[in-house]
């Protein structure tokens, strides 16, 4: 059976909790939007496959729990990126403050080639908005990030935001191209997953349904 992709990126989704993570990814893999807040416990992954430059380009997405008790976890994770999206809400402003603090983070446990991106999310909220466009600009130039304004409650910026990361990525790793070339089955081997990242019962990761 042929193989359905060339080169298999994983991509984490980090900001703290309530900004929406969940609902990106759901908007972005399944075309679904459910509003109830669910937290993720630990590490949650979802799949898609794009199509760029002709290549075909598998990207594993991990949901990562933004409550300061699962970060020992999601750090475990970090080191095997390529990508990363910090995502703040736009109607938080505490939210926003803390995209420095997540980016600490990736500077200290991620690879040195990792491609990232800002995400301002919630964009339908006007109404309620405490940071300014401006202000998400500023900051993504501060740290060399694209940056995007999204809404997985409308579809905003979704497929746009995800394809960028991903271009970026791709674009990041040419030279290594082979090298990432994936060697797994489209089922990723979760159990083989957790025990090399050493993560304990209850705190793995599981694929889980779209309630953000």
């Amino acid at each position: 059976m042929a193989k359905q992709y060339d080169v298999l990126f994983r991509l984490l989704l980090l900001g703290d909790s309530g900004v929406g993570k969940t609902c990106l990814l759901c908007r972005f893999t399944d075309n679904e939007f459910h509003p109830s807040h669910i937290s993720t416990i630990g590490v949650d992954f979802k799949m898609k496959t794009l199509e760029i430059d002709g290549i075909k380009v598998r990207i594993q997405i991990w949901d990562t729990a933004g409550q300061e008790r699962y970060q020992t976890i999601t750090k475990q994770y970090y080191r095997r990126a390529q990508g990363i999206f910090l995502v703040y809400d736009i109607t938080s402003e505490r939210s926003f403050q803390h995209i420095m603090k997540w980016a600490s983070d990736v500077d200290e446990y991620a690879p040195d080639n990792i491609q990232r991106i800002l995400i301002g999310n919630k964009s339908d909220e006007e109404e309620k908005r405490q940071v300014a466009t401006g202000q998400g600009n500023k900051l993504a130039n501060d740290y060399g990030m694209d940056f995007f304004e999204t809404s997985a409650s409308t579809n905003y910026n979704i497929t746009e935001s995800f394809t960028r990361l991903a271009e970026q990525v791709l674009a990041a790793n040419k030279k290594d191209l082979d090298l990432l070339r994936a060697s797994v089955t489209d089922e990723l081997n979760l159990a083989a997953l957790e025990e090399e990242e050493g993560i304990t019962d209850g705190a793995a990761a599981s694929q889980k349904g779209c309630w953000c």
